[in-house]
């Protein structure tokens, strides 16, 4: 049943600073809405039970991506179609321009922010497993100011992440301080195009003489958060790509990890697939 729209506010904040004062002054009451890609979906369900809400998608001052000798930071609006778009993030961040081109469709794409998508904190997510594989940090803001955090440990569990009700991202940083020579995305669905996630996996790996020097190895979908497989990272740091390890590896992931059954797939078959990923990235390292 769809939702009765004029039971729903929408306000256009004049800049940044309104946007913040208002969630200051009604903490909880409104609520940033940016692309909206997730939102009308539930909206056009009937499932979208919050009422009040502030448009931020003409804000400047969360626009454009950033370079610099150390970081690329990306405002919170920026869309995946930006993503895909930019030279370097293609060059230097692959699974990020990956997981861009495999969000939905092209309209999506077009809509959708990067910010939203980390803000809307689904674990079936496609960019989340890309941004903790690099590290990416985020800055929240609020109208008595703003912190940077590290978006390794930001969910907290299904749905909730470590954000105050007064504050919401301006800007994804990510350091270019990391030189993967190995990286790794792969996204499977019940189709190739505009599917969610049964199974979302980003690796990357620094590799000297064959062996693995720092490796990084994020999911989507198998938990209630998207989350770094940090006791299988420290397992394979040091070895040979391709090794008796990798099948202690892989019982390794599968004690981090926590698949279900649900619309979508099962439990079990979540669990063979994020190990024969692993497999395949761990072959990918000595190719």
């Amino acid at each position: 049943m769809r939702s009765y729209v004029p039971g729903y506010d929408l306000q256009q904040p004049r800049n940044l600073a309104d946007a913040l004062e208002r969630m200051a002054r009604e903490a909880g009451v409104w609520r940033p809405f940016a692309g909206g890609t997730d939102l009308m979906v539930l909206l056009e369900a009937g499932k979208l039970s919050h009422r009040k809400f502030l448009s931020i998608w003409k804000l400047p001052e969360l626009r454009g991506i950033e370079v610099t000798p150390a970081h690329v930071t990306l405002k919170a609006l920026t869309t995946y179609s930006e993503i895909r778009g930019h030279e370097l993030l293609a060059r230097e961040f692959p699974l990020l321009r990956r997981a861009a081109s495999e969000t939905g469709s092209i309209a999506t794409q077009n809509r959708g922010t990067l910010g939203g998508n980390i803000a809307n904190a689904s674990p079936a997510a496609d960019s989340p497993p890309a941004l903790l594989v690099y590290d990416a940090e985020l800055e929240l803001v609020s109208a008595n100011g703003a912190r940077w955090v590290a978006y390794h440990g930001f969910w907290t569990g299904y749905k909730k992440i470590a954000m105050r009700d007064d504050e919401l991202i301006r800007a994804i940083r990510i350091p270019r301080s990391k030189a993967f020579s190995k990286q790794f995305y792969r996204k499977v669905g019940t189709r190739r195009a505009q599917a969610i996630s049964k199974v979302c996996f980003a690796g990357a790996a620094q590799m000297d003489g064959g062996r693995i020097v720092d490796v990084r190895i994020a999911m989507g979908s198998v938990a209630p958060t998207v989350c770094r497989a940090t006791e299988t990272e420290k397992m394979l740091r040091g070895e040979k790509a391709v090794t008796a390890t990798l099948r202690a590896a892989q019982e390794s992931l599968a004690r981090e990890i926590a698949p279900i059954d649900d619309i979508r797939s099962t439990a079990r078959y979540r669990l063979r697939v994020a190990q024969n990923l692993l497999a395949e990235f761990c072959e990918s390292l000595a190719s």
